[in-house]
């Protein structure tokens, strides 16, 4: 049952002066490359172990794919390639062995196995899946594959409070795509002190 789902997490290898240059800016660097380790070690612990599902490590630099003594032995680790977002978050959807592919990002400190199991689950019924985010964007995304797979991220304005909507527009006529819960990635100083407060007060 393991490898008929997959689960994706979209990475920066986290290191210092490279990658979340807008947290980076807000609250430095080196406070910046400790959350990014922190989150992500956190994140393939949580999920990396879960016997439902196939755990894979999609890294930018493509490099940091190849050394597997940085990454838990329950993750299988994969080059992101090159182009924008979109073509990144769209490879392994191509790539992977058959069954449904959900993908998520390795900021999302509040991420747990009930929120990925609850996305697999809505592609049962649906062709596609997201996680909204706070800002309007989305923090998950997920496709079952089948009967064939659908780019749906042509002209989508990234960053910003339209991206679910432009996302959900490009969906072919008669695909169904479901919502899940919302969780917040953490992209900036506000969202990084928001976090910090969640986490006092939790």
């Amino acid at each position: 049952m393991r490898r008929s789902r997959h689960l994706v997490i979209l990475a920066r290898a986290p290191q210092m002066g490279q990658g979340k240059r807008r947290l980076a800016r807000d609250i430095g660097d080196l406070q910046a490359v400790r959350f990014s380790r922190l989150i992500l070690a956190r994140t393939l612990r949580v999920l990396g172990r879960d016997p439902r599902w196939r755990t894979w490590l999609a890294l930018t630099p493509d490099r940091a794919a190849r050394d597997r003594r940085f990454w838990p032995r329950t993750v299988c680790p994969l080059a992101q390639g090159d182009g924008d977002i979109a073509r990144r978050m769209m490879r392994p959807m191509h790539r992977l062995p058959p069954g449904p592919v959900v993908l998520i990002g390795g900021d999302i400190p509040d991420v747990s196995i009930r929120h990925i199991w609850r996305a697999f689950q809505a592609l049962k019924r649906h062709h596609m899946a997201f996680g909204p985010a706070g800002d309007g964007g989305f923090w998950l995304f997920g496709q079952r594959r089948m009967p064939t797979i659908v780019d749906p991220f042509t002209g989508v304005r990234w960053s910003g409070p339209d991206a679910l909507a432009d996302t959900l527009a490009n969906i072919p006529k008669g695909w169904t795509w479901g919502l899940c819960d919302i969780l917040h990635d953490v992209d900036d100083g506000p969202a990084w002190r928001a976090w910090r407060a969640r986490k006092r007060d939790g």
